[in-house]
């Protein structure tokens, strides 16, 4: 991939509003989109985060009220809703630390200060009553991630802030889980008829969104 196919494709992608129902999200296209997701980067790197693939139709038709009815919900291939943890607490710390002795061969007392920064910043330090929401946040690199990869691969996306998460807890059974909904992604191929995806991309000029201090 060179840098045209990059800048077609920044250009080329849209927040879809309507799916074509008929068109599906091959197996290996899936596949790495999925793994944009398992990839994606994270403070300390804890992923503090769970993706659910709402493939159920019947699920699907619950969720549209609350989403403001939107059709993304039930038309396209694929919808991710993307959560994050309650709380983080040292098990889970120890459990991640665990997953990196693992993989890369390493003791876990050579890994000791790292848990300390871990903890002291984010259990017990000046984070620590914020951290609800700074698991929040990794959420967004992880849609971030997604919807480029799709863009690269020519699927279309939908971000979906637009969405009632306590219903969506309640309906998903995430109440006492250890999770919350943050927000969706729809995925698919767009509609034809959908009239935003020959409108032409509304951005402010580059010199008044970015500043170079040199």
């Amino acid at each position: 991939m060179n840098k045209t196919d990059i800048q077609t494709a920044l250009n080329w992608r849209y927040a879809t509003k309507s799916f074509d129902n008929t068109k599906k999200i091959s197996k290996e296209d899936w596949r790495l989109l999925e793994e944009s997701l398992v990839k994606s980067p994270s403070s300390f790197g804890l992923q503090p985060w769970k993706f659910l693939i709402i493939q159920n139709p019947e699920l699907r038709e619950k969720l549209k009220p609350a989403t403001w009815g939107q059709s993304q919900v039930t038309d396209s291939s694929h919808f991710v809703v993307l959560t994050t943890l309650d709380k983080l607490n040292i098990d889970y710390v120890d459990t991640y630390l665990k997953r990196i002795a693992e993989v890369r061969g390493v003791s876990l007392e050579s890994l000791d200060g790292y848990r300390k920064g871990i903890i002291g910043n984010l259990i017990d330090g000046p984070r620590a009553p914020t951290v609800r929401h700074w698991a929040d946040r990794q959420a967004y690199i992880a849609m971030g991630f997604l919807m480029e990869t799709a863009a690269l691969l020519g699927i279309d996306a939908c971000p979906i802030e637009g969405l009632e998460p306590d219903k969506y807890d309640e309906i998903l059974n995430l109440k006492g889980s250890g999770y919350h909904t943050i927000a969706a992604v729809a995925l698919g191929y767009r509609n034809q008829n959908d009239k935003y995806a020959s409108a032409k991309k509304v951005r402010f000029p580059a010199e008044s969104v970015v500043k170079y201090l040199e």
